[in-house]
């Protein structure tokens, strides 16, 4: 088993920044796509980066040359450093990971989220 931890959540103004920050512990054999999603409330979970071991990214179009999605394949880690947050960057952000934990399957784990809130 895989757990994804996130943290560096919080409220902060519109045109500030945050770094969230999502920690891979367990068993690990290999992860490879490492991913960040948001849900706002009333609305449908939705990719805003990701990126895979070589550190090829795809970003959502409402986040692109704001937001920057990095990771540390030594560390287990994946970052999302925001900037020039918007209110529309209000949500639940919540870490992915595929990963294999030992299996010959691979599977698909997720965080509990961390909550951004960014204020007008």
């Amino acid at each position: 088993q895989v757990q994804l931890v996130e943290s560096g959540g919080g409220l902060v103004q519109g045109g500030g920044s945050l770094r969230l920050s999502c920690a891979a512990s367990g068993t690990i054999v290999s992860i490879g796509l490492m991913a960040w999603y948001r849900q706002a409330p009333g609305k449908q979970r939705d990719l805003v980066a990701n990126i895979n071991r070589g550190g090829n990214t795809n970003y959502a179009d409402s986040v692109k040359g704001r937001f920057t999605i990095s990771r540390d394949n030594d560390k287990n880690m994946v970052y999302l450093q925001m900037n020039s947050l918007k209110p529309e960057d209000t949500a639940v952000y919540y870490c992915y990971a595929y990963a294999n934990s030992g299996s010959v399957r691979w599977y698909d784990y997720w965080g509990q989220g961390t909550q951004v809130t960014v204020s007008s």
